[in-house]
């Protein structure tokens, strides 16, 4: 059995490991929406892609991957917005 500081080190990075993996997914899909719904939306974010910024270990953190989610949102709802769709 582990010490009880590894088990709380285990729960603490199985949390955020299954948060990352969620708006990974959401990221996955919001992109996959995009690209199928709004095509010509869709190839301007490959000409102007927004990077998943890293903290200064070069680890991508769970702020990081929320930030980039909802900066796709906001590009999608202006987007909508501004095409009446």
């Amino acid at each position: 059995m582990l010490p009880k500081t590894a088990r709380c080190l285990y729960k603490i990075i199985k949390t955020k490991m299954k948060k990352i993996q969620k708006l990974t997914q959401e990221i996955n899909e919001l992109t996959v929406r995009i690209e199928h719904e709004y095509p010509e939306l869709y190839r301007y974010l490959d000409e102007n892609p927004i990077a998943i910024p890293v903290d200064d270990e070069a680890k991508p953190t769970i702020k990081s991957f929320a930030d980039y989610l909802e900066s796709l949102k906001s590009i999608l709802e202006k987007y909508m917005e501004s095409h009446n769709k």
